[in-house]
């Protein structure tokens, strides 16, 4: 037949997503703005809206091509490298965020700044105690981590679905878990966002690495949805296994954060 399809490859159809989602992005990104200067967050809100929509769709019609048979070998090795990239800019934008920790830890500013320099954290600053509520934010983290692992073994290597789905269970409870603890440090913090360049520093690196632990959350829970849908099989389940890949680049970020500027930086 001439269009017989002779090839591993996966050809896309036209699709209307990537436009739909760089104006969702864009509406967001000048919503934010627009919120920034008191003008109300209702632009950021509708473009959020949108972002959200075209996440939904896009992957859903990512997942519907993954069970008609569009993903071959071939495709899922592109599928796996794409992800890793992605993981990788994730892993440069954390990397801003530390460089600007410690640039200000090893050389603070002072009032007699570049003259003499002051001290970090500043004077007045009462950080937290890394050995309290952080470690065990650490453990519970850590022990999440190695749910999906069990999870993502007893699928890959032992076809184990019943194991999967505890294993996931366990993982996106000690997701939330870390999420709530999380936000009750925030709210016994003893210094504000704008106080100084540590709590800014602060703030950022913590705040962003939660969001990332919530979207994790969702990832995690949409693949335990999918598994339960019968989405996945011993050799086919490129999606969770990103998501396993997303939730250890969540671990080893946080390990980084505790030693870096809990510890180190307290």
């Amino acid at each position: 037949m001439a269009h017989a399809k002779n090839h591993d490859y996966h050809i896309l159809q036209p699709s209307w997503w990537p436009f739909l989602g760089a104006v969702a992005g864009f509406i967001m990104l000048f919503g934010a703005v627009v919120m920034f200067h008191d003008n109300g967050p209702w632009m950021f809100l509708i473009g959020l809206v949108g972002t959200l929509y075209v996440m939904f769709g896009w992957w859903s019609d990512v997942v519907a091509e993954s069970k008609v048979g569009d993903h071959t070998p071939v495709v899922q090795i592109g599928l796996r490298y794409g992800f890793i990239l992605f993981v990788m800019s994730e892993v440069m934008f954390f990397a801003a965020w530390f460089w600007s920790f410690f640039k200000h830890a090893i050389y603070p500013m002072g009032p007699d700044s570049p003259m003499v320099d002051g001290i970090f954290p500043p004077a007045g600053i009462e950080t937290f105690d890394p050995w309290h509520l952080p470690l065990i934010n650490t453990l519970i983290l850590l022990c999440s981590g190695c749910a999906a692992t069990w999870a993502h073994h007893a699928l890959a290597h032992e076809d184990n679905r019943e194991d999967m789905k505890w294993g996931l269970i366990i993982a996106i409870a000690l997701g939330a878990v870390f999420t709530v603890f999380q936000a009750y440090e925030y709210s016994h913090a003893a210094f504000g966002f704008s106080g100084s360049v540590y709590a800014a520093n602060f703030f950022m690196a913590t705040g962003f690495h939660g969001a990332h632990v919530i979207i994790g959350t969702i990832f995690l829970f949409v693949c335990l949805i999918r598994l339960q849908r019968g989405h996945f099989t011993k050799t086919h389940h490129v999606g969770f296994e990103a998501a396993a890949w997303y939730w250890h680049f969540v671990d080893v970020v946080w390990l980084f954060l505790f030693a870096a500027v809990y510890v180190w930086g307290q």
